[in-house]
């Protein structure tokens, strides 16, 4: 009987780390300029998966902490792209880009010929 009560505590204690190691907190980069880019860069984030996204416009760094299992940092990034905001990896569509409010667009960095 002991044997069993240990292995079901050593089970749940594998199963409770597994499901905590899931969440990450990554900050990325992401181009934008005012109150308005971060109420879209945040708003753009509200998927499954995230749990909390925090755009700061001052250093233009995203904060954001999410479900690995769920999700993936390369995800976030596309969907940030795809409402007009550069990141490190991706860049926005240029139709994204031209529907942003003038006061939102942000000096895009040059595209490389590949």
């Amino acid at each position: 009987m002991k044997t069993i009560k240990l292995i079901l505590l050593a089970a749940v204690a594998l199963i409770s780390t597994n499901l905590f190691a899931q969440t990450k907190t990554d900050t990325i980069k992401v181009w934008g300029n005012c109150g308005m880019c971060e109420s879209r860069i945040e708003k753009a984030l509200k998927m499954e998966g995230v749990t909390k996204a925090t755009w700061d416009s001052d250093t233009q760094l995203l904060i954001v902490t999410y479900d690995e299992s769920k999700t993936s940092n390369d995800l976030i990034q596309k969907k940030v792209a795809s409402v007009g905001h550069d990141t490190d990896k991706y860049a926005a569509d240029d139709k994204a880009y031209s529907k942003l409010p003038g006061c939102c667009k942000y000096d895009r960095k040059e595209k490389t010929k590949g």
